[in-house]
């Protein structure tokens, strides 16, 4: 069964995004670190499917199709859902659009064959999958900012999200730091290494 895995990047004060349109985006921070850059890029070579809500995908179609950024080819080749309740069309080439109910869509997702999922915020998306816990595995990448006001990835939990940590590494340029975290599975549901 293929794992969902959610990447986001997450301020000092926990939060995914800022008031204003698409989140505000950018948070004033200089571009990744090279080191990060080729991580992430690897991230999106282990994956055949990307994940999004409305908001992000309206983002991601107005940017990605027409970028030179080296996150663009893999963006715009590899296969897209997007789970809105109100979007009528998806003109992103390779894009179809999800309505029906989330858990039940995923569980669909994640039983048909192929590589792992990517899922990318908004943050009301990112929550929506937390909260029903859908996602196998978190890879967080922590911002040297501290906004003040916004959104949590963490929101309306039903109850405690216990993660373990797999990995953590730090970057030199602005100090940024990736951790991948995986939901833990009380011993008596799974025997394999906190996977879903």
């Amino acid at each position: 069964m293929r794992k969902l895995v959610l990447s986001m990047g997450v301020s000092l004060d926990g939060l995914v995004a800022r008031p204003g349109r698409y989140g505000a985006a950018g948070w004033g921070l200089p571009p990744d670190d090279p080191a990060l850059k080729e991580r992430k890029l690897g991230w999106m070579r282990d994956i055949d499917l990307h994940l999004m809500g409305r908001s992000t995908y309206e983002e991601m179609a107005e940017t990605w199709p027409v970028s030179d950024d080296a996150y663009a080819a893999p963006v715009n080749e590899i296969p897209k859902v997007v789970f809105s309740g109100t979007l009528e069309r998806a003109d992103w080439a390779g894009t179809r659009i999800a309505h029906g109910d989330l858990a039940e869509e995923i569980a669909a997702l994640k039983r048909e064959p192929g590589k792992d999922m990517l899922a990318w915020g908004g943050a009301t998306f990112a929550q929506s999958l937390s909260r029903l816990g859908l996602v196998d595995e978190y890879r967080l990448i922590h911002q040297p900012v501290a906004l003040g006001e916004g959104l949590p990835l963490f929101r309306c939990l039903t109850e405690p999200l216990r993660l373990e940590l797999v990995d953590a590494q730090t970057y030199d340029r602005a100090q940024r730091c990736t951790s991948t975290a995986r939901r833990r599975r009380p011993p008596e549901r799974s025997r394999t290494m906190f996977r879903r």
